[in-house]
């Protein structure tokens, strides 16, 4: 049977300081990897899916130069 939360979490409080960093470093990391391929995976559908709608014809593709622009002129005008 394995330990539970609060068994393991007395057990990890009895370690030396240095070791529960290094502990707990790992299981953060252990959780940021899963989320990390969570969100890859769901980026990989959103691109897909703004590739599709711009290979359909669906959006209106604006230039860089033009967005570019826009910002800098948006930007003068809230410093002004």
């Amino acid at each position: 049977m394995s330990p539970s939360a609060s068994e393991f979490y007395e057990a990890g409080m009895a370690l030396p300081p240095s070791v529960r960093k290094d502990v707990a470093l790992r299981l953060l990391e252990s959780l940021e990897v899963a989320d990390q391929e969570a969100v890859d995976e769901a980026w990989g559908r959103e691109i897909g899916s703004c590739v599709d709608e711009v290979v359909a014809g669906d959006v209106e593709t604006i230039p860089g130069e033009q967005v570019f622009a826009e910002i800098a002129a948006r930007r003068s005008t809230r410093e002004a």
